[in-house]
């Protein structure tokens, strides 16, 4: 019993580390082509949404010369 116990114990850790039982992409060249296009297009996006959330891509209202601030 401790046996079987251990070797399904063992079992379920190696199919952990194996990779995952479904695919992820399909085994046809050109669709799998068109699945990786469209998560690296879904990465290049989140970028773009990412800069957003942190305001990023809000122009600098800095000015690109000194000011001296006094009256002169």
């Amino acid at each position: 019993m401790r046996k079987i116990l251990l070797s399904l114990l063992l079992g379920v850790m190696l199919i952990g580390s194996v990779g995952c039982v479904l695919p992820a992409y399909s085994g046809d060249p050109a669709k799998r082509t068109q699945q990786l296009y469209n998560t690296s297009e879904d990465l290049r996006q989140s970028e773009e949404t990412w800069e957003r959330v942190w305001m990023v891509d809000q122009p600098s209202h800095m000015t690109p010369y000194r000011t001296h601030g006094g009256i002169t």
